[in-house]
């Protein structure tokens, strides 16, 4: 990833004021490969860019894991390798990182950034603050694991990250960026595994107003890991003998919770008629996601979920049809007490008639 630039001169405070804000955002938005190793690319105007890969490796190299997955015991400790390849044609000097790791909302692993202070499994590796690369090489680079004597079971999330910061000119006004790509370091502290999932959900109707269509349902589903170790969680809802998974969730892609997280997710189930107060049955599959990468299953959580479904359209129909009815009896009605009055005054005409006779 290119470092942006800001090319400023300094005609006051407020174009330094500018020039603080920017940087300060850039620190922010320091990029991280999620959940998988991956690629980055950066350079300077003035250098040729930098690109490099991180991976978990052995003593030899990469050993074609993706990330790293750990069981340990409260107070043991494990060796491990990572690899940093330099694709780039130029020695690199990389700032080696370890941080608490965390979801994003859009399910993807990252890890604190640089200002923000770890405090759980980030703290537990230890290893080399720097590597130097050659041009074209790979580093092997040992790091150790130690899990706390008092660390509570379960599964702890960290990240390990290689990075560079790119600067621009020599005017010390350009921008400069932290660039980092990594893995996530995966451990289960040996304990009592006590999985646990809480659910939160609230439906509304979308009126069709084509009385003769049906309309649709949008269900917002808050799920929480209240539990000890990963979920692997799939939200769907069955209506008319068809199930409708949660946005952005299928029977292969199922969402992923560390202990406290949190997500909220949306399911949207078409043709649902409005029948008044209705409830939508709600369910979510899940599993504890053991060390080695397998999903064992534990039971779902079930929830009715209740909403209002009024079918104005029909009502509407069914009003002007009554009304429709109405007018038409009220004008028989009154044919009839017209027909009546005209027979009467017929009748009194005759009789006034034979009246004269």
């Amino acid at each position: 990833m290119r470092s942006p630039t800001l090319k400023l001169s300094d005609h006051g405070l407020l174009r330094r004021c500018v020039i603080a804000v920017c940087i300060l955002g850039a620190i922010v938005c320091a990029s991280f490969a999620s959940a998988t190793t991956g690629f980055a690319t950066t350079g300077d105007p003035q250098d040729s860019p930098v690109t490099w890969a991180v991976t978990p490796a052995d003593a030899a190299g990469p050993d074609g894991r993706s990330w790293v997955e750990l069981e340990l015991d409260p107070g043991a400790s494990i060796d491990e390798h990572l690899a940093v390849r330099n694709l780039s044609d130029r020695d690199v000097t990389f700032a080696l990182t370890a941080a608490d790791g965390y979801f994003t909302p859009t399910g993807r692993f990252n890890m604190f950034p640089a200002d923000k202070q770890s405090v759980a499994a980030g703290t537990w590796i230890l290893m080399d603050k720097t590597v130097t690369v050659a041009a074209g090489g790979t580093a092997v680079v040992p790091f150790k694991v130690t899990v706390p004597d008092k660390a509570t079971p379960g599964d702890h999330a960290a990240g390990i990250a290689a990075s560079i910061f790119s600067q621009g000119g020599s005017d010390g006004t350009q921008l400069g960026v932290e660039s980092r790509v990594g893995f996530r370091v995966m451990t289960r502290v040996k304990g009592e595994v006590k999985p646990g999932l809480s659910m939160k959900a609230t439906a509304s109707y979308d009126t069709s107003w084509n009385p003769l269509q049906p309309g649709s349902a949008d269900l917002t589903v808050d799920l929480e890991n209240t539990g000890n170790v990963r979920l692997s969680v799939d939200p769907s809802a069955m209506v008319n003998d068809a199930r409708w998974p949660a946005a952005g969730t299928d029977e292969a892609r199922s969402l992923e919770l560390l202990p406290g997280d949190r997500r909220t997710v949306s399911i949207h189930v078409p043709n649902v008629w409005p029948l008044g107060i209705m409830t939508l049955p709600l369910m979510v599959s899940q599993g504890v996601i053991a060390p080695d990468g397998s999903t064992q299953p534990v039971d779902p959580v079930q929830e009715s979920v209740a909403l209002w479904a009024i079918p104005w359209p029909q009502l509407a129909i069914l009003v002007a049809l009554l009304l429709l009815f109405a007018g038409l009896f009220r004008g028989r009605r009154r044919r009839q007490k017209e027909l009546v009055r005209l027979v009467e005054e017929a009748r009194e005409a005759g009789r006034r008639e034979v009246e004269r006779r």
